[in-house]
């Protein structure tokens, strides 16, 4: 961890700007305001501040610098229990800017329960930042701070898949992707957790050049990163018993919720029989297709229960049933109570 940032050069550099595809700098030294909330989660800490700490020992010089602060100068709790030190707190942030002395880049790290926390001295800061250009980084929840603060209203943005459903449908005017991470102007939103990694090497690579941004996948052994193309994936064809028409099958229901599609239709999309499908997935998953559909059809449903405060009867139609009641009655047979008893 690094001591409180020294004011940067008045033309500090530029990250993240979408309409070049290199990054301009304009200063020696990239500074990161890391604004760390209770409960976020230590790997996507760990993977985005960790490349920074190697990047920095194979170029030779302190490029990169970071600071964390939390809400009130306390140490803040990460999801698994651990209490990290900070150096400083949210007003302290707002003191730097209005004093010049302001970072490279703002980077935001929530946890599970970020719907709860939004605070004023959060929006201030991330408001403040926003109105003198500074970029502002998202990792893994952190997105639906700024959703909520309506930073990312009518433009892409992307957030861990379990909080994907959530986010489009409590902010509706959001264009919510599943990629690993989004670039757009100023502000950057990622699935955090290992996605942080392809993110921050994505940034090494255009501030450091290529060859460094090598010799830090070597060291971590990951052997490369990611692009900002590729898509979150909870089903890998390289899992055991998962080929890759099974996984491009899933991938296209989990597209299809809102508005399920038939088996034939799915046959035709994967360039399949629909026996075909049937015996792939009784060897694969023991199950059959349409009754896995209908488990990744409650499984979002759940999470739509669990993290937001949707009527049932929205969900119900988000989720791709007719009516609520049929919807409870699956709910209830799945997870052993209907959604309102669920929720509460």
């Amino acid at each position: 961890m690094n001591a409180p940032f020294a004011a940067p050069s008045p033309s500090g550099p530029m990250l993240w700007d979408t309409a070049k595809d290199a990054v301009e700098v304009k200063s020696e030294e990239c500074r990161l305001m890391i604004l760390a909330l209770p409960g976020f989660s230590l790997l996507s800490l760990s993977s985005f501040v960790d490349p920074l700490r190697l990047a920095n020992s194979m170029s030779g010089r302190p490029f990169f610098e970071w600071s964390l602060l939390s809400k009130d100068g306390q140490p803040v709790q990460c999801a698994s229990g651990f209490g990290l030190s900070v150096d400083s707190d949210f007003k302290y942030a707002s003191q730097m800017i209005q004093s010049g002395n302001r970072p490279t880049m703002v980077v935001v790290l929530a946890g599970k329960m970020v719907e709860k926390q939004v605070s004023a001295s959060l929006m201030n800061v991330l408001r403040l930042y926003r109105r003198h250009g500074v970029p502002i980084t998202a990792l893994g929840t952190a997105t639906w701070l700024l959703a909520e603060i309506g930073m990312l209203d009518g433009i892409p943005c992307t957030i861990h898949w379990d909080k994907r459903a959530a986010l489009a449908e409590t902010f509706g005017r959001l264009q919510v992707t599943d990629r690993l991470f989004v670039r757009h102007s100023q502000l950057v939103t990622c699935a955090g957790e290992f996605a942080s990694f392809d993110l921050v090497m994505e940034l090494i690579s255009e501030q450091l050049g290529r060859d460094i941004a090598l010799a830090v996948c070597r060291h971590t052994t990951a052997g490369h990163w990611r692009s900002t193309s590729e898509r979150q994936s909870p089903i890998s064809p390289n899992e055991t018993g998962i080929c890759k028409v099974i996984a491009e099958i899933i991938c296209i229901m989990e597209e299809h919720v809102e508005d399920p599609i038939s088996l034939r239709d799915i046959a035709r999309c994967v360039g399949r029989s629909q026996r075909q499908i049937e015996r792939l997935f009784a060897r694969s998953l023991s199950i059959s297709p349409m009754r896995y559909y209908l488990h990744v059809r409650l499984s979002r449903a759940k999470r739509l229960v669990e993290q937001t405060d949707l009527p049932i009867v929205e969900i119900a139609v988000a989720c791709g049933f007719a009516s609520a009641s049929h919807f409870s009655k699956c709910f209830r047979l799945t997870f052993g109570s209907n959604p309102n008893a669920y929720r509460a």
